[in-house]
């Protein structure tokens, strides 16, 4: 029997009939992304969802699809999907990632003019009957500067037009390289150097609790008088009660928002501002654009239901049928390897080694890299997975170099993971044991063997007497249990590393005080 799929969100009739050219049975019925009870009767019955972000795909929604198998988002976001439930239930949710980069960078190089020209105000007026030919006095984009946070795959493309316009461009990513800065046409600079420098700024990043309102108070106090600022990424990233204030100080002269921190956003503040601009979230909202990702997340969701091939999975590595078994619990440990690394690492990486010892470098070790990567740049970048990460490490000019070799020391196989930055080296190893699970064995050079837990405290120290019990005593005062313990050390009272898995996540002021117990050198919160 033929898989079936449920378009249940507005499609191009060419990408249904990719479906239909392909031999899957599929139904056309855009109005029920918008009915859930219909949805939900409806979802039993199919193999494949196909979505774009009308349709909410959540746990019970997945519970009462039975036999569905694939979900594809045609765009990048997948908000409406509940990730980790589709990983639960074995559905594998694909996006199209690289679909409407052209088309969102447009718009915010639209967004930037028409801000700096107060056309949508002007236009208004004109409109009125009125012709107020000196009230809207604009400033040209010719030698300003415009500062780009996040110059990956979009911010890149801006950055491009920019330099069209002769702005002077420049630009915040922590993985941009100065090689690829040097590329792209653009000074390399700290973030706030941006906030200094900038005539205008551009938001070309995810949303993660590392950049949410990455631009708030203290940021837009930094900024020159007469900023302008532009976000077409996500809502989240401006703090805007604190824009709004700057906005009326007259600090900040003008914003262009297309997206906001809840949407639909029918009723704000900031409407009633005639130095903002505002759009419903239009920045892939083009025919080229939504005609690519349609045609893509058909093309993507035929090949898997067909033949098993995975293409831009958020939740499932590129890698073929026969070789899953195998390698599955290996991936699960390259990229907790990779998240290990990242999470401890904050400045720009310049450069990854993947050292494949044993068995495990006899197995398709780009799949295996690929997770690694994953892992390293999700704590930075988010939305980041197994298929788009090796591009985007190429594009931030990070060298990847893999080495394998026969097994080597204690242990049959393993992976050993370096991250290098300007001024450090950090390595961590792990194996996969009989049971299936992962687990580190070296980090910084340094023997230990332990388990990766949910919530995780890693912490250095000086090697020395009553350290231990400090740290129990301290933790247990706390109402802080102690899953697991794993001590290593270079030598007898030289450098050692503690890595604590523990219940729930300490809080701050808990985490502030292990910080200073005597001999602790550093202690930082992991999350698996």
């Amino acid at each position: 029997m033929a898989p079936r799929v449920l378009v249940s969100d507005k499609l191009s009739e060419t990408a249904v009939q990719i479906f239909r050219d392909r031999g899957i049975a599929v139904d056309y019925l855009p109005e029920l992304g918008k009915d859930k009870d219909a949805l939900l009767a409806a979802i039993p019955a199919y193999d494949g969802l196909a979505i774009r972000s009308t349709t909410k795909v959540t746990p019970k929604l997945m519970a009462a699809a039975t036999s569905l198998r694939v979900i594809g988002r045609a765009g990048i976001g997948v908000d409406n999907v509940d990730l980790p439930a589709a990983t639960q239930r074995g559905i594998v949710v694909m996006n199209t990632p690289f679909g409407n980069a052209i088309t969102t960078a447009e718009h915010a190089i639209a967004m930037m003019m028409a801000l700096a020209r107060q056309i949508p105000e002007a236009n208004a007026s004109t409109r009125a009957g009125k012709w107020e030919k000196n009230r809207f006095m604009g400033v040209e984009l010719f030698n300003k500067t415009l500062g780009i946070v996040g110059c990956g795959n979009i911010g890149s493309i801006v950055a491009d037009r920019a330099l069209g316009l002769r702005m002077r461009v420049i630009a915040y990513d922590p993985f941009l390289s100065p090689e690829r800065a040097i590329e792209l046409g653009v000074e390399k600079v700290e973030l706030d150097d941006i906030f200094r420098r900038s005539d205008f700024i551009t938001l070309h990043t995810p949303l993660t609790e590392k950049t949410r309102n990455i631009i708030d108070a203290r940021a837009l106090g930094l900024c020159r008088k007469g900023v302008r600022i532009i976000n077409c990424a996500r809502g989240g990233l401006v703090a805007e009660d604190a824009l709004h204030d700057a906005l009326l100080s007259g600090h900040v002269a003008g914003a262009a928002l297309d997206v906001f921190e809840v949407e639909p956003a029918t009723t704000h503040k900031l409407f009633s501002l005639d130095t903002v601009v505002c759009t419903p979230h239009l920045g892939a909202s083009t025919g080229e654009a939504q005609e690519n990702v349609a045609l893509q997340v058909a093309e993507q969701m035929s090949d898997y239901l067909l033949s098993g091939a995975v293409s831009n999975a958020l939740n499932m590595p590129s890698i073929s049928a026969d070789e899953a078994p195998r390698l599955r619990p290996f991936i699960a440990l390259a990229e907790r390897l990779g998240s290990f690394a990242g999470q401890l690492t904050e400045e720009p990486v310049t450069g990854i080694i993947l050292e494949y010892a044993g068995e495990v470098g006899e197995m398709n070790t780009r799949a295996l890299t690929s997770a690694a990567l994953a892992g390293i740049l999700q704590p930075m970048l988010g939305s980041v997975n197994m298929v788009s990460a090796p591009v985007v490490a190429r594009e931030r000019g990070v060298k990847v170099d893999e080495v394998k070799q026969s097994q080597r020391g204690a242990y049959e196989t393993y992976i050993r993971l370096t991250v290098k930055t300007a001024s450090l080296e950090r390595s961590v190893a792990g194996t996969v044991f009989s049971d299936g699970k992962a687990r580190i064995i070296q980090i910084k050079g340094i023997d230990l063997e332990a388990e990766f837990g949910p919530h995780m405290l890693y912490i250095t120290n000086e090697d020395r007497p009553g350290f231990i019990g400090a740290l129990g005593t301290l933790l247990g005062n706390a109402g802080v249990n102690i899953a697991t313990f794993n001590l290593g050390r270079k030598a007898q009272g030289d450098e050692a590393i503690c890595l604590v898995s523990v219940d729930d996540m300490p809080p701050v002021a808990v985490l502030d005080a292990v910080n200073d117990l005597p001999h602790v050198r550093h202690v930082r919160p992991l999350a698996f």
